[in-house]
């Protein structure tokens, strides 16, 4: 049985050897960069399952980095690993696509089961079910794809999850906590303003193909709802 791969990228020996020890016990395999460069080089021509950053890398940012990643592999899991443990900071890599979180100091053996969830989450939502049309909107969910007026939209897991759950039940009202349970399967550990953060993103993606309407409606003091269009 193949193994699943792990990209390692942390500059820090120590807390690198350390990683890699407890995740080639968990019977992953691993590749190790000390910078992000060489990352997105490799990462043009294959992607890991799990890809685990360091946020202050002496090359580029592991913000950036993430960014650019990607852009190449939209449905890379991530895993940022910092000792900036900042509510901005978590939120600007939440916001930018990343799937969890995990501040120095940490437990590596902590670090291995947050790997695990992402696997799992990622093979939960890996059954292709058939494409659907609700109003202007098509969700193809084998291809992880939703087009508005016909253009596909460039999502993040987390938005594409976000809009998907309203796509399926339009004029529903989902409160934060809803959403949050239902996208993020670790929702203790999220935000509410995550919530927030992703439905700004994802409105101002909706505006930039069709700046007439506005789909998602907020309902304050509860929550959000797409509209029947």
């Amino acid at each position: 049985m193949k193994r699943e791969t792990v990209w390692l990228v942390e500059d820090e020996q120590g807390i690198a050897d350390t990683l890699v020890y407890m995740l080639q016990q968990e019977g992953f395999s691993v590749d190790v960069f000390e910078r992000g460069l060489p990352v997105l080089d490799k990462a043009r021509q294959q992607a890991p399952d799990v890809i685990i950053l360091d946020v202050g890398l002496p090359d580029i940012s592991g913000f950036e980095l993430c960014r650019q990643l990607l852009a190449i592999h939209p449905a890379l899991p991530v895993l940022f690993l910092t000792a900036r443990s900042e509510e901005v900071d978590r939120l600007l890599g939440l916001e930018i696509g990343a799937d969890d979180y995990v501040a120095k100091p940490f437990s590596p053996r902590e670090v291995c089961a947050r790997v695990r969830t992402l696997l799992r989450r990622v093979k939960k939502f890996s059954t292709p079910p058939p494409v659907l049309r609700i109003g202007h909107f098509e969700l193809n969910e084998s291809a992880a794809q939703i087009s508005w007026f016909d253009t596909p939209l460039t999502l993040t897991r987390y938005e594409f999850l976000l809009l998907k759950t309203l796509l399926k039940s339009p004029g529903r009202v989902w409160s934060r906590q809803q959403l949050m349970d239902c996208v993020w399967e670790d929702a203790q550990d999220t935000y509410d303003r995550t919530v927030d953060t992703h439905i700004k993103t994802l409105r101002a993606k909706l505006r930039a193909i069709n700046p007439e309407l506005s789909p998602i409606n907020t309902h304050r003091g509860m929550g959000y709802s797409l509209r029947s269009l």
